[in-house]
């Protein structure tokens, strides 16, 4: 399995599975679909849903039944979406992969779950003024780790999916398409960073631990956050942001410090869950180019699992080469490296772009792409993906991870 879609089950009760697998498989020319399998709010543009025309989705939900037991002592525990009663999605494609011939992948959202962050507000991630983001479960804290550990453990040992895609393992972007999110100060890109930098009690302690000076960090990102939003008119403190990297922050050693510890907490937590997981199935990170805003180390990352995922996404082909030849460069030859390519227009100005940006890709090193989303986009894209897959140098190559035959145990 190397060429999947990312797609959602509400799509997949609305087309019908067999409609969705045949499309998937003979229109697009992939071998898997990236299900969601949790998944956070949303409003989406249905265009081809014999339903309806738009849909909100239940906000910080998982598409599977989970095993009650695992969950029993958590203080995090997930809700089920209620479309699950409706027709289990998840366990209906894994028990037709012989008959599809798809392999199938559990998209899981992971930290970004604002339900959860309600619910539990002391495991949220929290800016340098103490201010919470409930939309961002904190991957320093302890009952926010337990959480997604046991969510993957429970989709691959109950299920034994072929793949599990992480998405937001890390720390999350104070700008995040929250509803209705307002601001009138205009922040620059790196003063919304700094604004995205965490200092809950679960990072402070940690960090510390780690003999990080967080306390000064703090208070000089407290500092640069308050000019920024006393300026008449919004100026950079850093121009060439995020180019730079973290380069960008050596005079301030405490700052430094701390934004390099950041990389721990996510680390880990990616290694732990490839602990919990299945060995069967494969447990790769999605992420994008600069990863290390969200305290993601790419060639850590892919020490600690299976491999990266990252999506290419508003760039050209140039970049997209050049983004995927960092990736595997940073994973190394022998671990997973895939991108991920938006349909949409007009990021995506037809056939011919997107075939172009999968080859770059792929000459950059990536041997797995997925595509977003299924059921986002008009019929006729499919065909672009069609195309873009069939031109792939790979073709006559076998396949990184054959399509499995197998049927679903349920355990």
């Amino acid at each position: 399995m190397n060429r999947s879609i990312w797609t959602y089950p509400w799509d997949v009760q609305d087309l019908g599975l067999d409609t969705v697998c045949g499309e998937i498989r003979d229109a697009c020319g992939l071998d898997g679909i990236s299900l969601a399998t949790s998944y956070h709010a949303g409003r989406f543009l249905q265009p081809r849903s014999p339903r309806r025309r738009s849909y909100f989705p239940e906000d910080g939900t998982i598409y599977f039944r989970p095993t009650l037991e695992r969950w029993a002592d958590l203080a995090v525990t997930p809700e089920v979406a209620s479309i699950v009663a409706e027709q289990d999605v998840f366990a209906g494609l894994l028990a037709a992969r012989e008959r599809s011939g798809l392999g199938v992948s559990c998209w899981t959202v992971c930290l970004h779950n604002t339900r959860l962050g309600m619910r539990h507000p002391d495991v949220v991630a929290r800016n340098a003024f103490g201010d919470p983001s409930y939309f961002s479960l904190c991957p320093s804290n302890e009952d926010a780790r337990a959480y997604v550990r046991t969510l993957v453990a429970d989709l691959t040992h109950t299920w034994r999916p072929d793949r599990v895609e992480l998405e937001s393992p890390c720390f999350m972007d104070f700008v995040h398409g929250y509803h209705h999110e307002k601001d009138g100060v205009g922040l620059t890109p790196d003063a919304n960073f700094l604004m995205s930098l965490c200092f809950c009690p679960a990072c402070t302690e940690r960090a510390t631990r780690a003999g990080v000076p967080v306390e000064a960090a703090r208070q000089l990102v407290r500092g640069w956050i308050c000019e920024a939003c006393e300026q008449e008119v919004p100026q950079a403190r850093f121009p060439d942001f995020p180019g730079a990297g973290l380069t960008a922050f050596a005079p301030w050693p405490e700052l430094h410090a701390f934004l390099a510890w950041r990389f721990e907490p996510v680390t880990s937590l990616v290694a732990e869950i490839r602990e919990a997981a299945h060995p069967d199935s494969q447990v790769v990170t999605i992420d994008l180019s600069e990863g290390w805003l969200g305290g993601c180390d790419h060639a850590a990352i892919a020490r600690a699992c299976d491999g990266l995922l990252i999506c290419a996404y508003d760039m050209d082909a140039a970049a997209t080469h050049a983004v995927l030849a960092r990736a595997r460069a940073a994973a190394g030859p022998d671990k997973v490296v895939g991108a991920g390519f938006r349909v949409f227009h007009p990021e995506m100005a037809g056939a011919d772009d997107l075939a172009a940006k999968v080859a770059a890709a792929e000459a950059g090193g990536a041997r797995a792409f997925n595509f977003y989303n299924y059921g986002l986009i008009p019929q006729p894209r499919l065909a672009w993906i069609r195309r873009a897959v069939d031109g792939l140098a790979s073709n006559n190559v076998k396949p990184a991870i054959p399509v499995p035959g197998r049927t679903v145990e349920k355990r």
